[in-house]
C-alpha cells in the first residue's frame, strides 16, 4: 500500500508553464510519432522481409543475375524514398574493383529532370558519394553545399540542399551507397530516418554479395565443362568446327559434348551426344563417355553400329550412368570421293548441307539411347558426300522450344542454315548458334565437317 507521502511520486505534475490544453496536445503528439515510428518499422520489416524472398526466388528460379539484382535494388531506393517520405533516393554500386562505380540507380526524378541530365555522366563516387565509401558511417547533412566533401552538381540537376546516406556493406567490404534527398515535409533527416536506410543499406548489400557470388559460381561451372571439351585436331582436308554454349539458364551445368579425330585406317570419326540431366554428374558421365568412346573408336575397326554397342555395354559395366543420346559417325574414303556411315543411339539426325546450299536431314530410325535395352540391336547407314558438302552434328538444345513440335525447330533450323550456307565454316556454326530456334534454357553443342572441293 502506497504512503500519502509517496504518492505524489507516481503522478506527473503538470508543466506549470503550459495550459493542461497545450500538455494533453503535447501527449497526444508524442503518441502519435510513437505509432508512425511503429508503423515505419513494421512496414521495413516488411519489405525487407519481401526484398529477400524476391532474391531467394529470383536464385531459385535461375534468372539472370544482372536482371533481377537492378530491379530488386530500384525496389530497395523507392522502399527507403517511401518509409523517410524522401523526393530523390539514388544507390550506387561500385566495381569489383572498389575504384569507382559502375552502376547508378536513382528514383524520384521527373521526366523533366531526367531528360535534363539526359547528357550527363552518372557519379563516378566522388565528392559527397565518395565519401561515403571512403568513410562508411551513416551521413546526414542539412546543408549539401557546404560539407568539405561536396563538389557541387552538375548543369542541369535538381536543386538539393539534405542529404541521408549509408554505406552499402557486409562483414567490412563495401559495395556502394544509398542516399536520400529532400524530405517532402522540408524537415532535416532524424535518426528514425537513418535508421532505416542503415537498415536498408544492409539489405542491399546482402543482395549484391549473393548476386556476384552466383554469377563467379556460374562462370566457374561454364569454365569447369569448357574445360572438358576437346579442342578440334587438325582434320585436313576436311574443313571442321565446332560449338559449345552453355544453358541459358545460369548455373546449370550439362551434358552435351562433341569430338572429332582421324583414325588409323584413313577415315574421320565424328561424334556428337548429350547426357541427359543438368548437374555435376551429368557433366562427370559426359566426360566419362567421351573419353571412352573415343579410346574405342580409336583402338576398334568395327562399324559405328559395333562401337555404340559396346560402348553401352561398357558404360553399364563400369558406370552409373545415366540415359545419353549419341550419334556416332565416320567420313571414309570411297572411290575418290566420300561418304557418310553412321549409327544414332536415341539422337537427333545429323544435317546435310549440299554444295549448292540445299539442306537435309538424314533422317534413319534412331534407336534407343545408351543405358537403355543392351539386347536391342543397332542399325548403320551411309550416305554419299559430295564435294563441298557439310555435315552438321548437333544436340537437341539447338532445336527445342516448349511451346512449338520439334519438327517446327528442325524445319527452322534446316532454313536458318539454308540461309547462312555461303559463310565460312565457322562463322556458319556461330550463326546457327546464335539465331538459334529453341527457347535456349538448355545447352547445346554443334560439330560442322565439310568435305575437300576436290
Amino acid at each position: 500500500m502506497t504512503s500519502k507521502e509517496e504518492e505524489p511520486n507516481l503522478r506527473r505534475t503538470p508543466d506549470p508553464a503550459l495550459p493542461a490544453d497545450a500538455e494533453l496536445g503535447r501527449i497526444a503528439e508524442r503518441m502519435r510519432a510513437l505509432a508512425q515510428a511503429q508503423g515505419r518499422l513494421q512496414s521495413l520489416l516488411d519489405e525487407v522481409l519481401a526484398i529477400h524472398q524476391e532474391a531467394v526466388l529470383a536464385v531459385n528460379r535461375q534468372v539472370e543475375p544482372p536482371a533481377v539484382l537492378h530491379r530488386i535494388l530500384h525496389r530497395i531506393v523507392t522502399t527507403a524514398m517511401d518509409l523517410v517520405g524522401a523526393r530523390y533516393g539514388a544507390l550506387g554500386v561500385l566495381h569489383e574493383s572498389g575504384q569507382y562505380l559502375q552502376e547508378f540507380i536513382t528514383a524520384g526524378l521527373s521526366a523533366a529532370e531526367r531528360a535534363d541530365l539526359a547528357e550527363v555522366e552518372f557519379p563516378r563516387g566522388r565528392g559527397v558519394l565518395g565519401h561515403l565509401i571512403h568513410h562508411p558511417e551513416p551521413l546526414r547533412i542539412d546543408d549539401i553545399g557546404s560539407h568539405p566533401a561536396s563538389v557541387g552538381f552538375p548543369s542541369g540537376h535538381p536543386h538539393m540542399r539534405t542529404l541521408l546516406g549509408a554505406a552499402i556493406s557486409v562483414r567490412g567490404r563495401i559495395y556502394g551507397d544509398l542516399y536520400l534527398s529532400e524530405r517532402r515535409d522540408g524537415r532535416p533527416f532524424d535518426r528514425a530516418d537513418e535508421n532505416i536506410i542503415v537498415a536498408l543499406a544492409g539489405t542491399a548489400g546482402i543482395v549484391i554479395e549473393n548476386a556476384r557470388q552466383f554469377a563467379q559460381i556460374r562462370h566457374d561451372a561454364e569454365h569447369f565443362q569448357r574445360l572438358l571439351l576437346p579442342t578440334l585436331p587438325d582434320l585436313r582436308p576436311f574443313t571442321a568446327a565446332a560449338l559449345y554454349r552453355p544453358s541459358g539458364t545460369p548455373g546449370l551445368l550439362g551434358g552435351d559434348w562433341y569430338d572429332a579425330i582421324w583414325l588409323p585406317d584413313k577415315a574421320c570419326a565424328a561424334v556428337i551426344g548429350d547426357v541427359f540431366g543438368h548437374d555435376l554428374l551429368a557433366t562427370a558421365a559426359m566426360a566419362q563417355t567421351r573419353n571412352m568412346l573415343r579410346a574405342l573408336l580409336f583402338d576398334r575397326r568395327t562399324p559405328p553400329s559395333g562401337i555404340l554397342t559396346q560402348l553401352d555395354r561398357t558404360l553399364q559395366a563400369l558406370t552409373d550412368l545415366p540415359v545419353t543420346t549419341a550419334c556416332v559417325a565416320r567420313i571414309e574414303p570411297q572411290q575418290g570421293a566420300w561418304r557418310l556411315h553412321w549409327s544414332t543411339a536415341g539422337h537427333v539426325p545429323p544435317l546435310l548441307i549440299s554444295p549448292d546450299q540445299q539442306a537435309q536431314y538424314l533422317y534413319t530410325e534412331p534407336g534407343l539411347p545408351l543405358g537403355v535395352d543392351l539386347d536391342q540391336p543397332r542399325s548403320d547407314h551411309t550416305h554419299p558426300l559430295s564435294p563441298g558438302a557439310t555435315v552438321v552434328f548437333f544436340t537437341d538444345g539447338l532445336i527445342e522450344h516448349p511451346a512449338h513440335p520439334l519438327d517446327e525447330g528442325l524445319n527452322a533450323l534446316a532454313e536458318l542454315a539454308t540461309a547462312h550456307a555461303a559463310l565460312p565454316l565457322q562463322d556458319f556454326v556461330q550463326a546457327l548458334v546464335a539465331h538459334h530456334p529453341s527457347d535456349g534454357r538448355d545447352d547445346m553443342a554443334i560439330l560442322a565437317l565439310r568435305t575437300p572441293h576436290a
